[in-house]
């Protein structure tokens, strides 16, 4: 009968022997530890840091795809709009010069700061020109707005019905803007004036342009009105 060969690896042996090196182990003197605990316990925090750096990397990869997945739909939006905006860019360009020549039509309607005497004088003599009488004759004050400023004119003028009806119209179609306001007619029973003879009041109400010192000086004020104590200096 053969005896077991004496060269065979003692498989209960080899086990024994690494679990009597986890016995009686002193975690706080792991320095002192034999090889195989220290072997064992290195690689499982390796594999801990591992995991927890790959579960780590994995959550902030899944919110930032679930932050952009959100933000796809806007996207979409937004390259859709800016692509018709692209394609129609020439139509837009040309609707822009429209829109700027027919501002630049409207601004010349409106007399400038030297030009305001001039349309006065306009006004008086569609009056006279009518064999109208001026009665009052008063510019009011100014009110200064963003880009123009309105001036408001107090008149009475007397004449014939259908002498009144023609100066209304002929202002109305000057070149600058004027309009006519808070209109009051009554007969005149004057001994001096023509039989069926009316009285006119009006205001009478017309527009400038400001020049860029007066809009730069609007902006500075409406700036120092906004600014804490700007309105005391």
């Amino acid at each position: 009968m053969a005896k077991p060969s004496t060269h065979g690896f003692d498989v209960t042996g080899f086990v024994d022997q690494a679990a009597s090196q986890f016995r009686n182990l002193n975690p706080n003197e792991p320095g002192q530890w034999p090889p195989l605990p220290k072997v064992a316990t290195f690689a499982a925090a390796a594999a801990a840091v591992v995991l927890i750096g790959w579960f780590a990397v994995l959550s902030s990869a899944s919110d930032a795809l679930e932050t952009q997945r959100q933000a796809e739909p806007g996207l979409k939006t937004t390259y859709t709009d800016r692509l018709g905006q692209a394609v129609n860019l020439s139509e837009y360009r040309k609707q822009k010069l429209q829109v700027q020549e027919y501002v630049t039509q409207l601004e010349k309607q409106l007399p400038g700061k030297a030009e305001m005497d001039a349309l006065l004088s306009d006004i008086n003599q569609a009056g006279l020109g009518r064999g109208l009488q001026f009665e009052l004759f008063k510019p009011g004050q100014q009110a200064v707005k963003d880009y123009y400023a309105e001036l408001p004119i107090s008149i009475r003028v007397t004449g014939r019905y259908h002498d009144v009806g023609s100066f209304a119209a002929d202002v109305a179609n000057l070149s600058r803007i004027v309009t006519l306001q808070n209109l009051s007619i009554t007969p005149v029973g004057s001994k001096d004036m023509p039989s069926g003879s009316l009285s006119m009041d009006a205001t009478a109400r017309t527009y400038r342009y400001l020049d860029a010192s007066e809009i730069a000086e609007q902006r500075r004020a409406a700036a120092a009105a906004k600014t804490p104590g700007g309105a005391k200096r």
